[in-house]
């Protein structure tokens, strides 16, 4: 039978053609394969086979465990589980294939007859033992013989060249494979130990209090149920996170009291909620090797007395984009050529927020769109229960309305109902709970994570804090952008001040102080959004972080400015532009929103535009009289020592790239002066110009959905400059923290532990 491969450009892509295997070969043409390894962990040795005396590239030589091309129209992974189940009979779950690097490689064969520039894809099977060799199924025509060999061992006879094995480069090919399997097994454990301490200390805990004793007996109910109904809710985001992340978790929770490692392991872990680093780039702090274990028992021919392969649940060094939400081998193009297939009705279910895309078969762009209610039927249904009895029991007819609404929205996968319910709230008790930020989506921010945020009504900061969503048409009207591009419908925000008693689900790394939901444009067009300020996460960011900040990077003349007031005064007015400027917008005469044009880029724009815009308002809200005379330096001083503890997040996570943007513009127009000593201060005659061209640039983009303007904005700021450089490294010498890692007090109280035994 014929087989036919991709041919891709020399830079890997895809040109729409496929050819007959043997005429790529003799042409020259691009393609790609698939690599395996196979490698065991007690052992330190790597899986290796002979290749078949028939083949027309390397007869007779050692190889890899497993390899093959991917034919046309198939997908990476599959190709790789093909390969591993063709030539050696083992037969593995997607789970068990980490996906290490893809590199080039260029090479002639006999004698100009066969040219082999192939992109491969280097994939890592990691067992805990050697599979038996007497398990193995060979396909003959591919292979005759398999061996274990020492990684290092095998590493020399390739450094060496040695004939009997296919020689690879170790400079930039191969070589990535052998510092990989170096840095997990060979690292210092002191050295480790010494790592995740200092990963840890960025984080500077703090106990978070809400007051319990003004709610009525059936809103207390209501919370602890609400509560419980999060933590259902933390399982589902556990697994947006990543395919295996769940299974992780529960390892490093199992091992966490065997060693103080593993006991570092599952703490930092329990911060991030994922093996990623969110202040560190999303760089892995875990690999697989500290992953779980799982067996399999009949992935290969049985043997007697050995109880079956055992594989570590892999998962990759670099956070994927993809998620959990897509096929994890589907990238931009396959999903576009995709959609272009589909219905206007099914290409909207597919940029859905609460839609997954899963593959129906293991081919190129067969996909299929999963409603949420179907993927996370199971942990809904538990969650939907608990909310319609928090419901029942709620005493306030909004806070009623809006669980029982929650709770049907769980299993309908229609959210429109709940999240006007909860623009309407009005209650002691607060309740955000379900999917609604798509920071997770790396690959176009369409999809919505789960998360709960649960807290206590301070109303008197409530009633302050009118005056700001009074005046949000006159920001809209006035907005330094074209006419054109303006609403003239802008919904008052409705703004509650809480302080947070449980929190779940998307709340990872570091803490949000504000959000301003929901995210469905309908809702936002038709009724504007809602704010939510949490003020105990404010107060014990500013103490424990900005402060401190202040103290090193903020010019000494100028400290005195940096107060909690205009920090949360700017938190206010960050949240309440979310609101103002272009949402839906037309973009070649078709109606859009700026969240489908700029897609992967939107998150990172939007807390630029909603913290620069937010800037932009304060100043005029000052000249109307709005804010107090006098405040001007403090709002520009602490807004700059917030730009270095939002920058701190890292360039990967959408605050932290969005600030950096901001920050590096107004320091190059002479808004921010750099000094000597590594301090900054605000040059007060030049930071409003600056701030207004900064909030037109990005208003501008939002509004012509213009993603290439943003992406060149975005890559001209958004990185880390010496300056900045210089400012983290004194704050690194002073150990001041990064963020805060809060516990809740609150559910150990006696108001709430009652309440619990209650209801139980």
């Amino acid at each position: 039978m014929v087989e036919f491969l991709d041919v891709l450009t020399p830079e890997g892509l895809h040109t729409g053609l496929s050819k007959d295997r043997n005429l790529v070969h003799k042409d020259g043409d691009y393609h790609r394969a698939v690599h395996v390894w196979v490698y065991s962990e007690s052992t330190a040795e790597l899986l290796l086979q002979k290749r078949a005396y028939t083949k027309d590239s390397w007869p007779g030589l050692w190889d890899i465990s497993s390899a093959g091309h991917i034919s046309a129209g198939d997908t990476s992974l599959e190709s790789a589980r093909r390969e591993l189940q063709e030539e050696l009979g083992v037969d593995l779950p997607s789970d068990a294939f980490e996906l290490l690097f893809t590199y080039k490689q260029n090479d002639i064969l006999n004698d100009g007859t066969f040219i082999n520039n192939e992109y491969n894809d280097v994939y890592l099977v990691t067992t805990l033992e050697p599979i038996p060799l007497e398990a193995f199924t060979l396909q003959e025509s591919e292979v005759v013989d398999v061996k274990y060999m020492g990684w290092k061992n095998y590493k020399e006879v390739i450094a060496k060249k040695d004939p009997d094995y296919v020689d690879y480069e170790l400079d930039g090919g191969y070589g990535l494979l052998f510092q990989t399997i170096e840095s997990r097994y060979d690292a210092d454990p002191k050295a480790r130990i010494a790592s995740l301490k200092k990963q840890l200390s960025r984080y500077s805990p703090v106990t978070l209090r809400g007051e319990l004793s003004g709610l009525s007996e059936g809103d207390l109910f209501a919370l602890v149920y609400t509560i419980r109904a999060a933590k259902i809710l933390e399982k589902i985001f556990t697994e947006q996170e990543w395919c295996v992340n769940p299974q992780l978790k529960s390892w490093l929770e199992k091992k966490s009291t065997a060693s103080e490692i593993d006991k570092l392991k599952y703490a930092y872990y329990m911060i991030n909620k994922s093996p990623w680093s969110i202040l560190d780039e999303n760089e892995a702090f875990l690999s697989t090797a500290d992953s779980a274990i799982i067996l399999v028992e009949n992935a290969v021919k049985p043997v007697s007395g050995w109880k079956g392969l055992e594989y570590k649940a892999a998962f990759p060094v670099h956070k994927p984009p993809v998620a959990n939400f897509y096929p994890r081998d589907m990238d931009t193009k396959e999903f576009e050529l995709w959609k272009a297939t589909l219905s206007a009705e099914d290409q909207a279910k597919a940029v859905d927020f609460f839609t997954l895309i899963r593959r129906s078969q293991p081919k190129l762009c067969d996909l299929q769109i999963v409603p949420y209610s179907v993927e996370y039927l199971h942990n809904l249904k538990q969650a939907s229960a608990l909310l319609d009895k928090a419901g029942d029991s709620a005493s306030t007819p909004s806070l009623k309305k809006l669980l029982k609404s929650k709770a049907k929205a769980f299993l309908s996968n229609d959210y429109y109902e709940s999240d006007i319910a909860w623009m309407e709230l009005d209650s002691q008790v607060d309740v955000t709970i379900g999917p609604y930020e798509t920071y997770e989506d790396g690959l176009f921010g369409y999809k919505a994570t789960f998360e709960a945020f649960i807290g206590i009504c301070d109303e008197e900061a409530t009633s302050q804090l009118l005056l700001f969503s009074n005046h949000l048409q006159e920001m809209e009207n006035n907005l330094p952008m074209a006419a054109e591009y303006k609403s003239t419908n802008v919904k008052a925000s409705p703004i509650r001040v809480i302080n947070l008693v449980y929190n779940a689900g998307d709340c990872k790394g570091p803490q949000t102080v504000a959000f301003n939901l929901p995210n469905d444009d309908r809702i936002v067009k038709e009724r504007g959004s809602a704010m939510v300020m949490i003020r105990n996460i404010s107060e014990a960011k500013f103490d424990c972080i900005l402060l401190p900040i202040a103290r090193v990077c903020i010019e000494e003349s100028q400290r005195c400015f940096v107060d909690f007031n205009s920090f949360f005064t700017h938190t206010i007015c960050h949240e309440c532009c979310h609101g103002i400027g272009p949402h839906n917008i037309a973009v070649g005469g078709k109606e859009s929103t700026v969240r489908l044009e700029l897609q992967e880029l939107y998150s990172a724009i939007e807390e630029a535009k909603a913290d620069i815009v937010g800037l932009w308002a304060l100043h005029f809200l000052l000249d109307k009289g709005v804010l107090p005379q006098g405040k001007e330096k403090a709002i520009y001083v602490s807004f700059l020592a917030g730009c270095f503890r939002s920058i701190r997040f890292g360039l990967e996570e959408a605050h932290g790239r969005g600030q950096a943007l901001q920050f590096n513009y107004i320091l190059d127009k002479g808004g921010f002066v750099a000094h000597e000593d590594a301090t900054f201060s605000v040059n007060f005659d030049k930071v409003r110009g600056a701030v207004e061209d900064l909030s037109r640039e990005i208003l501008t983009i939002e509004a012509q959905g213009d993603k290439p303007a943003a992406l060149e904005l975005l890559t001209k700021y958004a990185k880390l400059t010496p300056e900045l450089s210089r400012a983290f490294a004194s704050l690194e010498s002073v150990q001041v923290p990064v963020d805060i890692a809060p516990t809740f007090d609150t559910l150990n109280s006696a108001a709430y532990l009652n309440a619990g035994r209650r209801i139980d």
